[in-house]
């Protein structure tokens, strides 16, 4: 957006309020009843909720990242929201899971101690009855990936036996939260709805450390407080009490009402567009990002952002295409129209930004990557790696007069910083690689089809313009432009369908279908490469099973075979064939991914305080937002008294 309007809307947003309700209580947004100095104020991203007092979660989206994937569930297994740690925590499971030999058979030893917040104790019977009403209900949320389950047994209160038609060393992986897991529901409660699906579940019975209090009838704001029994939830177990004794999701509305809610301290955390973050970090003195120079945020997402293409659609189809698309672009003009260059450029669908897997994937993939060279034909080659994109953004920083505390003889620190590095921009072999295939210039510069008629490219986008792929899409048109491209952007609410339907020529992100969302902490790339599977693919016009682009490879079938026989634990192999996977899908440039999901995100500390920052840095900072992993990290963050 451009930084003189937004600067005008924050004004309006000034304006509209009144000088007046600055002065009032900052309070105000709470019943009367509820201190404000016991509150955590959360932005409430992906609202309103569809269905307001709906907390079935088991039957569909309910806008689940107001509390109740947070609070109300609890997985098995969840990924450890503490980066540097690692790993991954058991959670309602106490231990790893436990196959049988031919990985037909899975145990589940469960944690003993843990209550509903109805005081009714977690057992066996709630894992198994959750797992057969997935498995015998249509409609419901993991139904299609139960349907290998035959029998699960419960030896004991605190054991479930899960027995499988198949192997299916990765079954496991479908109760591990990442974001989105099968999560036990209350069997006694479940049990008796007529129909499971249409059951709202309301109110909410939590095993988590929070419950409900209260919600907006038209899905705006959620309400939640602390359990008097949290040590018998996991989080209390594993963490302690939590600080907050009240949280509250809520959506002031448009961006620049929740800047003058975080001006006004009625906002403790505020996750949008850099332009949020940079008004918010010079309009007040009590607010901080992830870091405290530029760049600002937290890099960390683990989950790439860009462009892809409906592989089934001419002239998408032709890999020399899409390569030739992506060598188009200037990365670095990219990276400062869409974050003011706070984001970290990453290069494969999968391969997100992290200490992880930079070690796991792109340190070995190097040598590789400069080495990688393109056919422009008529005996001409081109190596399009360049390795310098994250140095030029930072020596761009200090130009601009932004402090930057990062040392630019640090490579690593760099590279985690600010990405991978990227491809050369070099529209003169993007135009060899066309040519090659018979497209041609018009006399107006215009590119031409291989028959003559003029090239248009639709970019399909969701109707939100602080979202991430809508801005990057809006960057990536104007170099297409520039390289002699008609580009137009659609932006519609029907985005999902018609993706999920091939109806569309380049998609606004290319990473969804879980094809660019990695576990990040593990390195099995399996759930990414098995959205691929050439079985899944389905024609346009045609739900798709598998990634929306409908790209497939016989070679990454044989790999997601060799996965689903590779044992979680061996992950030297699953690294080898991680790295053989990447190298085929980048290749092939199934997507141009261009960064990691950037989290631009604020704290206000003048109600709370010792949230995360690179010196103290016990959590991705959107932990703080969307995760299911926010459960885990409240007894972190300290009130300030006043």
């Amino acid at each position: 957006m451009n930084r003189w309007l937004w600067n005008m809307l924050v004004l309006v947003a000034v304006l509209s309020v009144g000088i007046g309700l600055l002065g009032e209580g900052f309070a105000q947004v709470l019943p009367p009843e509820i201190p404000r100095e016991k509150t955590l104020i959360i932005q409430y991203l992906f609202s309103p909720s569809p269905v307001p007092g709906n907390w079935n979660l088991w039957a569909g989206w309910r806008a689940q990242n107001g509390g109740l994937h947070q609070f109300v569930t609890e997985a098995l297994w969840t990924l450890n929201p503490n980066v540097v740690e690692g790993g991954i925590l058991n959670g309602l499971a106490a231990e790893p899971p436990i196959y049988n030999e031919d990985f037909t058979e899975l145990t589940i030893k469960l944690r003993e101690g843990i209550y509903w917040s109805d005081g009714i104790q977690f057992t066996a019977s709630d894992l198994a009855f959750t797992i057969l009403a997935i498995r015998d209900t249509p409609g419901l949320e993991f139904h299609g990936l139960l349907q290998d389950v035959t029998e699960v047994l419960t030896p004991d209160d605190f054991t479930v036996v899960v027995k499988l038609k198949k192997p299916n060393s990765r079954f496991h992986t479908y109760f591990v939260e990442r974001w989105n897991a099968i999560r036990p529901m209350p069997k006694h409660i479940f049990e008796k709805a007529e129909d499971i699906v249409s059951f709202p579940f309301h109110p909410p019975v939590s095993l988590g450390p929070y419950v409900y209090v209260d919600h907006d009838p038209a899905g705006y704001w959620v309400l939640w407080r602390k359990r008097d029994d949290w040590q018998r939830t996991v989080a209390g177990k594993l963490f302690g009490e939590p600080k907050p004794e009240y949280v509250l999701f809520i959506n002031y509305g448009p961006p620049e009402k929740q800047v003058m809610a975080m001006l006004r301290h009625e906002l403790d955390v505020c996750q949008g567009t850099a332009e949020q973050m940079i008004t918010l970090l010079e309009r007040s003195n009590t607010t901080r990002s992830y870091r405290k120079t530029w760049p600002y945020i937290d890099p960390r997402d683990i989950s790439t952002r860009g462009p892809g293409f409906n592989c089934l659609m001419f002239p998408y189809n032709i890999k020399d295409v899409r390569w030739a698309l992506a060598l188009a672009i200037n990365i670095d003009e990219v990276l400062i129209a869409s974050y003011n260059g706070m984001a970290a450029v990453t290069f494969a669908l999968p391969l997100v930004v992290s200490p992880t897997f930079y070690e796991w994937y792109f340190k070995p993939l190097r040598p590789w990557l400069e080495e990688l060279t393109l056919d422009l034909g008529n005996g001409q080659t081109f190596k399009p790696w360049d390795p310098e994109v994250p140095f030029r953004m930072l020596e761009w920083a200090k130009k601009q007069g932004y402090e930057v505390n990062i040392d630019p003889s640090d490579e690593d620190a760099v590279r985690l910083a600010l990405g991978y590095g990227w491809w050369k921009y070099a529209p003169e072999a993007a135009e060899a690689l066309l040519k090659k295939h018979g497209f041609s210039r018009g006399s107006d510069g215009k590119w031409r089809l291989p028959d003559g008629s003029p090239w248009k490219i639709t970019i399909l986008s969701g109707p939100d313009p602080t979202d991430m792929g809508y801005i990057t899409s809006l960057a990536v048109i104007e170099q297409w432009k520039k390289f002699g491209i008609d580009v137009e952007l659609f932006p519609t609410a029907a985005f999902a369908t018609l993706s999920l339907n091939g109806e569309f020529q380049v998609m606004s992100t290319s990473h969804g279908g879980w094809a660019g969302e990695p576990w990040g902490l593990h390195p099995d790339l399996y759930r990414c490469f098995n959205a691929l599977r050439s079985d899944f693919v389905r024609p346009v016009g045609e739900a798709t099973l598998g990634w929306a682009g409908r790209w497939s490879n016989s070679r990454i079938d044989q790999i997601v075979a060799e996965l689903e026989a590779t044992p979680w634990e061996n992950e030297q192999r699953i690294i080898e064939l991680g790295l053989e996977g990447l190298k085929i899908t980048i290749e092939e440039m199934i997507a141009i991914p261009l960064m990691n999901c950037p989290i631009a995100i604020v704290f206000d500390e003048y109600y709370w305080t010792n949230f995360p920052s690179p010196e103290n840095d016990y959590a991705r900072c959107d932990v703080f937002t969307t995760w299911p992993e926010f459960k885990y990290v409240l007894h972190h963050p300290e009130p300030v008294k006043r």
